[in-house]
This record gives C-alpha cells, sequence and structure tokens, in this order.
C-alpha cells in the first residue's frame, strides 16, 4: 500500500525545536483562553475565534444545530481573519513561512492557512493541531532527559542553590532551573508574589523547549527537587534520571542562611497574614504548640530568631529525612562553600566551577 501524502500546506509532527525554529512565525489561532494554558514554543496568539465567541458558538451547536453553529462561526472567523491580515501580517515578506495551528488541526487554523496560502504566503497547517502537539511533548519528555548527564545541585533550604543556578546560567552553564520555570520556591511558603504557576501543560513544554535546546556533550545542571513544585509535577523520566545524577552541595553557614532566607522572602515577612496563613498550614507536620511559638516570632518580627528556628525545626530535618533517600550519590557530593550569602559570592563560586573538571564533563570526586 502507498502512504497518503499530506495535503499541500500541511505540516506533520514530530518537530524539533530546530524545526519549528525553521519557520518566520507559529501563529496559534485557539483562543485566548487556550493559549495562555498551553502554546507551542515562540507561538503568537492571532485568535479566528475568542474566548466568548468560541463560548457561543459551542451554545449554538449543542442547542440549535451543527449547520447553524457553522454559519455564525464562518462569520466571525472572516471577520477576525480579516482583521489579522490588515493589523498583523499586512506588511509581511512575499515568502513569509508562518506555521499555523489551532485545537485538532481542523476548521480554524484550515480556514487561517487558506486564506494565508492564498495571498501567496507559503503557510503550512500543523497536522493534528496542539492536541497532537501535546502528546509529542509527552512522549519526548520521556526519552529527552536520557541524553544528558546531569549535575544535581543540593544542599539545605537557605544555603542559596537558586543564586548559584542563576550565577551558572549567567556564566553560560546549561541550567534547567525547574523552579523558575514552575514559578515556585519548591516549599510549603513559595509561592511567589504576583506570579501564578504555570499549568501543568504548560510547565511541561517549557521542560522540553529547554532540554531541547542543550547540548549533550556539556552536562545539565539541575537543582535537587521533590516530584512536586508547588502544585506542578516533574516529569517521571526527569526526576529518575535526577535522582540516579552526581550531586554537588552548596554549603553555607547559618548566618548566611539565615540573611539569605529574610531577603528571598521578603514578600512574606511584608505580609504577616499570609505568613500566618501558611504556618497554619505546618500543623499536622507539627505540633500547634511549635507552630504557634513560630508565629509568635513572626507577630513579634524576631525574623532572624524565626528563620532559625525553622530552619532547625522543620527544613533541615525534612532535607536529612529525603535528601540521601531519593538522591543515592549525595553522600558522594562535592561540596561547595560561598564566602557569604551576596550574589557577587555565587557569581565568584560559578566562576571557580566553570574552570572545573566537573563543568566540563569529567567525573566528580
Amino acid at each position: 500500500m502507498i502512504a497518503s501524502r499530506p495535503p499541500a500546506g500541511a505540516q506533520v509532527l514530530p518537530l524539533s525545536l530546530a524545526d519549528l525554529r525553521r519557520f518566520d512565525s507559529i501563529i496559534d489561532v485557539r483562543s485566548p483562553a487556550e493559549y495562555a494554558e498551553d502554546h507551542l514554543p515562540g507561538a503568537i496568539n492571532c485568535p479566528v475565534l475568542d474566548d466568548a465567541e468560541r463560548a457561543r458558538v459551542g451554545t449554538l451547536h449543542k442547542q440549535t444545530s451543527a449547520f447553524e453553529a457553522k454559519k455564525a462561526g464562518s462569520v466571525l472567523v472572516a471577520r477576525n481573519i480579516a482583521a489579522h491580515l490588515e493589523a498583523g501580517f499586512a506588511g509581511r515578506p512575499r515568502d513569509w513561512q508562518p506555521l499555523v495551528y489551532c485545537w485538532r488541526g481542523g476548521m480554524r487554523s484550515g480556514a487561517m492557512t487558506h486564506v494565508l496560502r492564498s495571498v501567496g504566503w507559503d503557510a503550512r497547517q500543523l497536522q493534528g493541531g496542539y492536541k497532537a502537539w501535546r502528546a509529542q511533548v509527552r512522549d519526548d519528555l520521556e526519552a529527552l532527559p536520557q541524553r544528558f548527564r546531569f549535575l544535581v545541585v543540593c544542599g539545605r533550604t537557605g544555603a542559596g542553590k537558586s543564586r548559584f543556578l542563576e550565577a551558572l546560567a549567567a556564566a553560560g552553564q546549561q541550567v534547567l532551573d525547574l523552579e523558575v520555570l514552575g514559578a515556585h520556591k519548591g516549599s510549603i511558603l513559595g509561592d511567589l508574589p504576583d506570579a501564578p504557576q504555570p499549568s501543568q501543560k504548560r510547565f511541561d513544554s517549557l521542560i522540553w523547549h529547554a532540554l531541547s535546546a542543550f547540548d549533550p556533550a556539556r552536562p545539565v545542571i539541575v537543582e535537587a527537587e521533590s516530584k512536586r513544585v508547588g502544585a506542578l509535577t516533574v516529569p517521571g523520566a526527569l526526576m529518575a534520571c535526577m535522582r540516579a545524577s552526581e550531586c554537588i552541595e552548596i554549603d553555607a553557614p547559618p548566618s548566611a542562611r539565615v540573611a539569605l532566607l529574610q531577603e528571598d522572602y521578603a514578600h512574606l515577612i511584608g505580609n504577616p497574614g499570609l505568613l500566618m496563613d501558611k504556618l497554619d498550614g505546618l500543623v499536622g507536620l507539627h505540633a500547634r504548640e511549635t507552630v504557634e511559638q513560630w508565629k509568635a516570632l513572626a507577630a513579634a518580627g524576631d525574623w532572624a530568631a524565626f528563620v532559625s528556628r525553622m530552619l532547625a525545626e522543620h527544613y533541615d530535618p525534612a532535607y536529612h529525612r529525603s535528601m540521601f533517600r531519593n538522591y543515592v550519590r549525595a553522600r558522594n557530593a562535592v561540596r561547595l562553600q560561598p564566602a557569604d550569602h551576596t550574589p557577587g559570592a555565587f557569581a565568584r563560586l560559578a566562576a571557580e566551577f566553570g574552570v572545573s573538571p566537573v563543568a566540563r564533563g569529567g567525573p566528580i570526586g
């Protein structure tokens, strides 16, 4: 049997990051809410139906008929495509090549692709749409992590792991910062102010994008995480690779850890009510009396004592319970000691690490 060829203007999966970068634009014609949940790397949102229009057409389809829904939807789609042509696409050159997709590679992306190709642009419609792309991301995240040698940065809370990763990235190292991608510091107090976490789908896509951009010949440096970063789940294959990897421990003195945490959690120090609510979430892990003592220190503004007790009574015991059980090579970690908690100290530490044999692919220890 001869395999059927995709129609003219169709683009089939799988697509690598390099494949995607060959397109001049990636156009997501889904509604803004669909786009916000997740989208292809670098995609711009040019909806042919906005959220309200999509809901209206869907209601018409359900309550009246598919014919009436298509008739009403076609008017809206044509009007919106015309607006995009006038506003967004008018200045595009003759050789512009966009990739267009919707939810399943159906009518919405088909209409946009047809019009763009009618103008003379070599527009391509992604077959299977976002739904097929999402399936590729899931499959790729099973295989991609196995291509890399990971170096896992461990260390007790407040040691400066995130600052070390930031300094390494600035120095040109390959860093996969799951807490940045997940918009969360990874603990019960880890919500970021004014930065909600992405959807799980978006988190997966951001990890796919980061891994796809890395060079397998160079180490990828990642912080030791649990299976969850806030409300998000780290992909299982990535988690397995991380837990089997070599480790680097950041070892900072207690005074530096207390100072660093007061800086990193200034948003909670400035919002005592929110902090108290979060501390109440620790009842069950700790006795109510202990939690009330922590809250009393916070209410009194004795932040150094509050942080010290939280480290000694909550974070450090939790670290030691989980780290050596989950990260089997943590006991043989290379230990790095920053001079203090300042960004400059971590920049110097990253520079020293960058010229080490470990950073160039040599073994730890």
